[in-house]
């Protein structure tokens, strides 16, 4: 297979799998969905949809967050990990979008990256769920699969986003991001991975990598 039948193939599949794919964060607005991808960060969504409503029933918008202590969102968000760090970006951020942005979230992607606490990736997800603006985020199981499936080289996400949206169609980007993700985590997961139930990966998966998993599968099995 050539590369551009490669991904061909990952967007027919992908599309055929997932046709509808539902955003995996809970949110209202973009400022909501802004606080959820921040708090997301070395944590599960699952276990961000379950704090976010305490923190939102205390303040769903930059107005009302400010009105907390970092100290309260700090105890509020503890569950999800990094609190410190999260509870000081999600106040610092609320207080900035009050005096420069009239309460309201950039959509726009030098401002967002300017906020404390956003990173390129979480910028990426808010311009591309809460403002449809073409993007693709790329996390850990983005840049494990386009290494699985040979069309990236690995090194670093800069690079894998960069291979990402050289070989995909940018009207595809935010759609296919998710496809992926969803695919990544249900099909060909990090930890206990069945090769057998990745279809992509058997299909155009790297030599190398395929090579590996069979090694170790063949040991397992002795």
């Amino acid at each position: 297979m050539t590369k551009a039948e490669k991904v061909d193939f990952v967007i027919d599949t992908l599309e055929r799998i997932y046709p509808t794919v539902p955003i995996p964060l809970d949110h209202t607005d973009p400022y909501t969905l802004l606080i959820a991808v921040l708090m997301s960060a070395q944590s599960t969504d699952a276990r961000v949809n379950q704090i976010t409503p305490l923190l939102f029933d205390r303040a769903i918008n930059p107005y009302q967050m400010v009105k907390l202590s970092v100290d309260e969102i700090r105890e509020i968000i503890k569950p999800v990990g990094l609190s410190p760090m999260k509870s000081k970006g999600i106040h610092g951020l609320s207080q900035i979008l009050i005096d420069k942005y009239n309460g309201e979230v950039p959509a726009d992607m030098e401002a967002l990256e300017s906020l404390p606490a956003v990173g390129h990736k979480t910028a990426s997800v808010v311009l591309s769920q809460a403002f449809g603006i073409p993007a693709f985020p790329v996390d850990t199981h983005i840049h494990r699969l386009m290494y699985r499936w040979g069309l990236s080289n690995g090194k670093n996400v800069v690079q894998t986003e960069k291979d990402a949206k050289r070989l995909f169609p940018k009207e595809l980007w935010n759609k296919l991001h998710l496809q992926i993700i969803y695919y990544a985590r249900e099909y060909s997961p990090a930890r206990g991975w069945n090769l057998d139930n990745d279809i992509i990966t058997k299909t155009i998966g790297r030599k190398s990598v395929i090579k590996e998993y069979e090694a170790k599968n063949t040991k397992k099995t002795r």
